[in-house]
């Protein structure tokens, strides 16, 4: 999104609308606008300086996804090498963006050998695969675009962020959801006062049965020593914009899970270890292998595929990890998990990560001194007790939305280039400084439900 659209999306004022799903405005309920969010900061509404260059390590999805900034905005931002051991891959990105052989590498150690040839590195690849280049790339003299999760345990995290200070780089964490119309909106509402102060908050996030079966039961997040625990690898997202929206610092959490449904005692009688095997209820399973993956191209990126052709996705079901039956795979990831917070000053939250739902979108209550917030991405709605009003404000009517993550996946790299050009952290938000509070959260929140959902501390200003 340009910088004139994302400014013009802040401060253009949302249109009352009709909420089926949520509580009617009672029959008193004033009409008049909300005071907008604030524009964009000055720095960055002007265009960077140059276009600045970026290394890509990892063109899977999100290194696709970020490196799409580059396409849509070429004054802005230049791909200029990129590693990926998937030889097609590595084609396939390096002639998008028109990358000489000179700078295509098979793995990220080859390209961070070179002396620094580029402003920024985007880490893209796995989560296991974030701490090394991180720490090398920031040594090298690189700023980096870091994908969520940082890394795997909070010792590494930790050691990236004093390896930033060291070296005074520019770290920015992939919370994207804080560079979307929305959840910008939803934050100066608070900070506005428009509910008093805040008094707690109440979040979930539905993770969709079949995301959570392609990504956390067959695919790449699915085991915790492989990747991350699932309030790192898929909810980090939501501890952050909590302790974001929130603003103070947590400083104890409690929480509970498991895994309910994607377990071998659940698979039915007679399923084989694939769903190509000839399985007598695959008609009727939801989470079959071939109504997922032949019956929509949404869930193919992870599996490898050179051309699509159906003939090519068969074989993938047949050998590969996304064939398998969700009842017969190595997943230890939990699909259902609340975690409760305490924050400085009393304010709590309520944080819940349900994988069983037809449907996704965050779904967030905010209850404060003056009136509550109740948002599901696409409305928000503002109660104030002492007017009677209930107003709400859809997300269509004060934003234009070019990108995934509700338009946070472009905001970010928007936000980042401009961020490198003028050497100024500040005009982040989910700077390594500002995003590692709510991992700590995260590693805190798993200790709590290994130990039976046990209180533990969550002291960051000790922590780092």
């Amino acid at each position: 999104m340009s910088a004139m659209n994302r400014r013009d999306a802040l401060k253009t004022l949302g249109t009352l609308a009709a909420g089926a799903a949520l509580p009617a405005a009672p029959s008193s309920a004033a009409q008049s606008s909300i005071v907008p969010a604030p524009p964009l900061p000055p720095g960055l509404q002007a265009k960077p300086s140059r276009p600045l260059t970026a290394i890509v390590l990892g063109a899977g999805n999100r290194g696709n996804v970020y490196a799409g900034y580059a396409a849509a905005h070429p004054d802005e931002l230049k791909i200029v090498g990129v590693a990926e051991p998937v030889a097609h891959k590595n084609e396939r990105f390096a002639r998008k963006y028109g990358i000489p052989d000179e700078h295509r590498f098979v793995t990220w150690e080859h390209a961070l050998d070179l002396p620094k040839f580029a402003d920024l590195v985007f880490i893209t690849m796995p989560d296991r695969l974030h701490y090394l280049p991180a720490m090398k790339a920031v040594e090298v003299g690189y700023d980096l675009l870091l994908e969520k999760a940082i890394a795997q345990s909070w010792v590494q995290c930790r050691n990236i962020l004093v390896q930033s200070r060291k070296y005074d780089r520019i770290v920015a964490v992939c919370h994207v959801l804080r560079y979307t119309p929305y959840f910008r909106k939803l934050k100066a509402l608070v900070d506005e006062g428009a509910i008093g102060d805040l008094v707690s908050v109440q979040h979930l996030e539905p993770v969709e049965h079949i995301h959570m079966s392609h990504s956390f039961v067959r695919g790449p997040w699915r085991n915790s020593i492989e990747s991350t625990p699932m309030l790192l690898s898929k909810s980090c997202h939501d501890l952050d914009i909590l302790r974001w929206i929130i603003g103070r610092s947590c400083r104890r959490v409690s929480s509970f899970g498991s895994q309910s449904m994607f377990v071998p005692a659940r698979a039915p009688q007679g399923a084989p270890a694939r769903c190509t095997d000839g399985c007598p209820v695959e008609a009727g399973c939801p989470f079959s292998a071939l109504k997922v993956y032949l019956g929509s191209g949404s869930w193919l990126g992870h599996l490898n595929l050179k051309t699509g052709s159906r003939e090519e996705i068969l074989q993938a079901l047949k050998t590969g990890q996304y064939g398998r039956c969700v009842y017969a795979c190595d997943n230890d990831v939990v699909d259902h998990q609340v975690v409760n917070m305490e924050f400085v000053g009393g304010a709590t939250a309520a944080f819940s990560m349900e994988a069983l739902t037809t449907y996704a979108g965050r779904r967030t209550r905010i209850m404060g001194t003056k009136g509550d917030l109740v948002g599901d991405e696409e409305t928000i709605r503002v109660g104030n007790f002492s007017r009677k009003t209930v107003e709400i404000l859809a997300v269509k009517d004060f934003a234009v939305i070019d990108s995934g993550h509700g338009g946070g996946d472009y905001g970010l790299v928007h936000d980042l280039v401009r961020a490198v050009d003028k050497r100024d952290p500040g005009l982040l938000t989910s700077t390594i400084e500002a995003s590692v509070e709510s991992h700590l959260i995260g590693f805190a929140a798993e200790d709590s439900r290994l130990a039976g959902g046990k209180a533990v501390e969550t002291r960051i200003e000790e922590a780092v």
